[in-house]
């Protein structure tokens, strides 16, 4: 049995503890792996090796608290091939077969497709197939990568206008539709109880996170666009690195896209039961309706927007 050396958290200081992390990380060649013990969740940290070192490792928990927390991280392999977000990002018609076999593309669009099949016990060869066979893009189905060609203050504005505001708009009616069914069916249904909970929880996050965006994040990109347009160089803003706000936007992405997983499980689907009155068919319609805009949101800003603002700041910053 291999032994694989473990790296105890816990005992080094806090300044050191990612950079002794990161260290080890690089000593590792593909296949390599080791084990970070710690004292808490150390998610920050997914991020942080996802955005300074990109989808070259697998992140595995072997103890989940409350008091101990272990993580494997492996590296892999140089041939893991294409993201599934990239893949999405150069056609987003593809995003239906990640749906159709319950693979996020948009929050956790960094992964390999040989790692999503491996988490989802499906058949790559297969997937593969079904994501080839799609006819040719015509303009007509081109239109969904434009995204790809637009300026960023652009695409920023276009995220504000179209999802920012959808969801504002959204929040308030499934507020009504979600408490009402919890109440009126949650002693039949009570599954619809959590519903409404799960609800609230992605209405909480976003209602957040889209002010930081709007205020800080987006603004700083289209501050960098005009830097480059005009030749200059910009100084390290506050926050230092683009990236650190980025990572707690792809964390807040995750948590929203978490708590609409789970309301997609509790509900089946969005199967409606045989007693489903006309709120309870208008609220699986509206909350279904809601999770594709999410995804389509989440897409661009994880696998369009981030990627391209990340590279446009190694060009304008002093």
């Amino acid at each position: 049995m291999e032994t694989i050396e473990k790296l105890d958290v816990t005992v080094l200081e806090p300044r050191m503890k990612h950079p002794t992390i990161f260290q080890w990380f690089d000593k590792l060649n593909g296949g390599e792996a080791f084990v970070i013990h710690n004292d808490h969740d150390p998610k920050p940290l997914y991020y942080q090796l996802l955005g300074e070192r990109g989808n070259i490792f697998k992140w595995e928990y072997l103890l989940q608290g409350p008091e101990i927390w272990e993580v494997r991280i492996s590296k892999l392999t140089p041939e893991e091939g294409e993201t599934v977000g990239e893949l999405v990002a150069k056609d987003y018609r593809k995003a239906q077969v990640f749906k159709k076999y319950g693979i996020d593309f948009c929050c956790n669009g960094k992964k390999s497709l040989k790692q999503a099949c491996e988490e989802k016990g499906i058949s790559q060869e297969q997937l593969e197939q079904e994501l080839n066979a799609m006819p040719e893009k015509t303009a007509e189905t081109s239109r969904g990568n434009e995204y790809d060609k637009w300026e960023l203050g652009f695409l920023g504005d276009y995220i504000v206008n179209m999802h920012h505001s959808y969801v504002r708009e959204a929040i308030p009616a499934l507020y009504e539709y979600t408490t009402k069914v919890a109440r009126v069916h949650g002693g039949r249904h009570p599954e619809v109880i959590e519903v409404a909970k799960h609800f609230v929880n992605v209405a909480n996050e976003l209602e957040s996170h889209m002010p930081k965006e709007e205020r800080v994040l987006f603004p700083f990109i289209k501050q960098m666009e005009e830097a480059k347009k005009n030749g200059v160089k910009l100084d390290r803003p506050a926050f230092g690195s683009i990236q650190n706000p980025i990572n707690m936007m792809e964390m807040e992405h995750e948590s929203a896209g978490g708590e609409m997983e789970a309301i997609r499980k509790l509900t089946n689907d969005f199967t409606l039961p045989a007693d489903a009155c006309a709120t309870y068919r208008v609220m699986f319609s509206k909350l279904e309706e809601f999770e594709n805009d999410l995804h389509r949101h989440i897409h661009l800003e994880n696998n369009v927007l981030f990627p391209k603002a990340l590279e446009l700041e190694k060009e304008v910053l002093k």
